[in-house]
């Protein structure tokens, strides 16, 4: 991952290397664009999360951070092992999990993954969510092909 700042009064960048508009600082400024295979070249803008805040004050709470990192990376930095670098919900989703037989763990990450599908028509909170568990499962799923997925 990687980040980068852009001044647009120096540098007059309107358009993404394949053509598309960016619309730099369309909803104000400081503008947040984030770009990852899902978003293309053209990226796509920050959407705020909290009506009312600004910008700085959002992103500046290490929570939403953290969930627009995730969000925009499809990373996660929650530990099913041992639960380092997750909220509560992730906690408890990872403890239930960690107990189940490889098969039902594998059964539920196919399941989870055919749903990610359909996550655009989900609010915000629940596509976030969806992910989240898909990470978790991920990292509790066994990787020597003793379960069919």
């Amino acid at each position: 991952m990687a980040f980068a700042d852009v001044n647009l009064s120096e540098e007059q960048i309107r358009d993404a290397a394949d053509g598309s508009p960016l619309s730099p600082g369309a909803g104000g400024w400081p503008t947040v664009r984030y770009f990852n295979k899902a978003t293309g070249v053209a990226g796509a803008p920050y959407v705020m999360k909290q009506a009312g805040k600004k910008l700085c004050d959002e992103l500046g709470d290490e929570e939403y951070m953290r969930a627009f990192v995730e969000e925009a990376s499809g990373t996660s930095a929650c530990s099913a092992a041992d639960g380092a670098g997750c909220n509560d919900q992730q906690k408890e989703y990872a403890e239930k999990w960690k107990v189940k037989p490889a098969a039902e763990v594998a059964s539920q990450l196919v399941r989870l993954e055919k749903m990610k599908g359909g996550a655009g028509a989900m609010k915000p909170d629940a596509a976030t969510w969806l992910k989240q568990r898909i990470a978790l499962l991920k990292q509790l799923a066994p990787t020597d092909g003793t379960a069919e997925l």
